[in-house]
């Protein structure tokens, strides 16, 4: 959308030069005309005063050039008709001190005018120059954005071929592990590479993202997952970190929380809890439940160590604990903005 532009954004070269010279006539013609009519009623002393105003719109809408056109106009055209004695050029001490103070207003109305306008050129020059800069860095962004998620997926394609060869159980366990993350990393750099912004919707990513958890575990039968967000737009520096904890702690879950084809529930709920930038993720399940003497700090499998891991980057807290009604329950308390 073109910016409308004010008064003081006008650029005379806008208009064709017939144009402008024809109006710079017309204004001319005018001021004159006006100080023809005001002539019986304004005391002696005012020969230029429909001038001035004359010389500064022209010269601002019309040009410099044709500023100082109506300005000579204006001198000698008041000079003659308006300035005693009047009908001739007769040069006495008030006609000269009449002339001179008309000169050095109208010089000086001139002079800022073009003064203004040669500011307005740069200073829209200036603009245009850091808008193409802008958009060059955006395209750099998105372009450096899209490279890393096909790298990531070209890694997680020879992941998935490595996998094929794999006969060992752990680390077929541990090579899944490695795709699925890469693969979330992937999907967040796409959603960063949206030309709409670079921020992610997290209770969209929330929600997509635990559906694909629980299809990929065959377990979209038996899991009822229910995410209730609150729209949460956050950069890459929150969303990657906080994209991981979620995905590590519903598998967690998923594992073991309901082990063999137990049916369950997981709630995942997001939301802001303050105004200074901290929110809240909770997810709970009505498994089997954490195992007595749990401790998260002194939790080896690498999944809860990789989420407390990037808690930590966010500057935030994760809990686990037993539910008292039976299950598991997560919480990270994090911030959100940098």
């Amino acid at each position: 959308m073109t910016p409308v532009r004010g008064i003081s954004q006008w650029d005379p070269g806008l208009l064709p030069i017939w144009l402008r010279w024809s109006s710079a006539v017309l204004t001319f013609a005018l001021a004159f005309w006006l100080r023809h009519r005001l002539d019986g009623a304004l005391p002696p002393g005012f020969p230029y005063l429909t001038f001035f105003p004359a010389v500064l719109l022209g010269a601002h809408f019309l040009g410099t050039p044709q500023g100082i056109a109506i300005a000579v106009a204006g001198l000698f055209a008041a000079w003659y008709a308006f300035v005693q004695p009047v009908n001739s050029f007769a040069l006495t001490w008030a006609s000269v001190v009449a002339l001179l103070l008309y000169v050095f207003i109208v010089t000086t109305i001139i002079l800022l005018i073009h003064i203004m306008q040669r500011a307005m050129r740069a200073l829209e020059a200036e603009r245009q120059a850091n808008a193409a800069l802008a958009e060059q860095r955006r395209l750099m962004f998105h372009e450096l954005q899209h490279r890393v998620s096909n790298n990531l997926a070209t890694v997680s394609g020879l992941l998935k071929l490595q996998r094929r060869t794999v006969s060992d159980e752990a680390a077929g366990v541990a090579l899944d592990d490695s795709v699925r993350r890469i693969d979330l990393v992937a999907r967040i750099m796409r959603n960063l590479h949206d030309p709409s912004g670079q921020t992610v919707d997290m209770a969209r990513f929330l929600a997509d993202t635990g559906r694909d958890i629980l299809e990929s575990a065959g377990a979209g039968e038996r899991i009822q997952l229910q995410v209730q967000a609150d729209p949460l737009l956050v950069g890459p520096d929150v969303s990657v970190p906080l994209g991981l904890i979620a995905t590590e702690l519903v598998s967690n879950t998923l594992e073991h929380g309901f082990p063999g084809n137990s049916a369950g529930r997981i709630d995942v709920t997001l939301g802001t809890i303050s105004d200074a930038g901290r929110a809240l993720l909770r997810i709970r399940d009505n498994g089997k439940g954490l195992p007595e003497g749990f401790d998260i700090e002194k939790a080896r499998s690498l999944g809860l160590s990789i989420a407390r891991q990037f808690a930590r980057q966010l500057g935030g807290t994760l809990v686990m604990e037993r539910r008292p009604e039976g299950g598991t329950e997560a919480r990270l308390e994090f911030s959100y903005r940098a």
